[in-house]
């Protein structure tokens, strides 16, 4: 059944930031919420800003640049993705309000491009956010009859170390440009980021460096005035004991080889036809305590996420990854949750 507090939490955003440690699925999670909020009806829009080309890769489409390209066509919504490159965005920044023209190219082979966008990090981000705050303010039909082209953005944006620098724009510009074009427009996505319609989404595992940095970050957010939308356990496993025998395996001596445990795994074996060895008894028994410990530890993991505070939305682990239609099945598994 959908959770009320998840399906509240969506109810009025309209720009979702989804972020989380490396290597816990962000790009992952990000594709999955913009097709399952696509497959309600809406016109999505997907962008990424690292230009690892992720959801050309997670949707198997060409590569995807500047140009808002469409790469899913779900259940009578439309699902558009955006790749931002910082060159190219400052290029067209300079273009449009320098009118540099052939100009802008003489500052790229003399290395003033590079230097704006590498050295100075907070102009970066300024344009990598900006195309995504262009696209998502982009409207479509005259000036009395206007609306907005996209009924909902996702943007898989930087990792937690990142992420509050990242979306802290206009602190970062600060300094940088007190006045003119560059200031306006850093205000102007700080005014986007801070709104109640945004909301920042964080990924982890159930494991305990990703579980405490998302935890860690949460106040880090909030104190730039971001608003938190729900964590995000991704690839939850089913458990594959009973409590039972979760706590015969974790019982001091259970993995000797001797005792009630081991005598009921040796007499299955020999049903099954297995010609059972010593070792063989306390190797399997030796993987099963294992397996207890990574469940306890994830039950202590989670228990630490609920207490955070906010709405949870637990993904499946795919046993074939997201081959074979599995973000499709992610997407199935967020609108069951309550994401519309």
């Amino acid at each position: 059944m959908p959770d009320p507090s998840l399906a509240s939490t969506f109810e009025n955003a309209r720009l979702h930031v989804v972020t989380g440690k490396g290597g816990v699925g962000k790009t992952t999670v990000a594709a999955s919420l913009a097709l399952a909020l696509a497959g309600s009806g809406k016109r999505v829009l997907i962008a990424e800003v690292e230009g690892r080309q992720g959801i050309s890769q997670t949707f198997d489409v060409p590569p995807i640049g500047e140009e808002v390209r469409l790469v899913s066509h779900p259940s009578g919504g439309e699902l558009w993705g955006l790749s931002v490159d910082a060159k190219a965005a400052l290029m067209e920044y300079l273009s449009i309000f320098y009118k540099l023209g052939r100009a802008g190219a003489a500052l790229e082979k003399v290395g003033a491009v590079d230097f704006a966008t590498t050295v100075a990090p907070g102009v970066r981000d300024v344009l990598l956010i900006g195309k995504v705050y262009e696209a998502a303010g982009r409207t479509t039909g005259g000036r009395r009859n206007s609306h907005l082209v996209y009924d909902d953005v996702v943007l898989d944006a930087p990792p937690t170390g990142r992420a509050v620098r990242f979306l802290n724009v206009n602190a970062e510009v600060a300094d940088l440009a007190r006045v003119g074009p560059i200031r306006a427009q850093a205000d102007s996505i700080t005014r986007m980021l801070r709104d109640r319609r945004t909301l920042v989404h964080m990924v982890t595992l159930l494991e305990e460096m990703p579980v405490q940095e998302s935890v860690d970050a949460l106040p880090e957010l909030r104190r730039v005035h971001l608003n938190l939308g729900c964590l995000v356990v991704n690839q939850v496993r089913e458990p594959l004991l009973t409590p039972e025998q979760e706590k015969e395996l974790l019982a001091p001596g259970a993995v000797e080889g001797t005792g009630p445990l081991a005598d009921r795994t040796r007499g299955a074996l020999e049903r099954a036809g297995v010609r059972v060895t010593g070792p063989m008894v306390r190797g399997l028994l030796a993987e099963g305590r294992a397996h207890a410990e990574r469940v306890a530890l994830e039950s202590e993991m989670s228990a630490e996420i609920d207490a955070a505070g906010l709405p949870v939305l637990r993904l499946p682990a795919l046993a074939d990854g997201i081959e074979e239609g599995g973000i499709a099945v992610l997407a199935d598994e967020m609108c069951r949750q309550g994401v519309r």
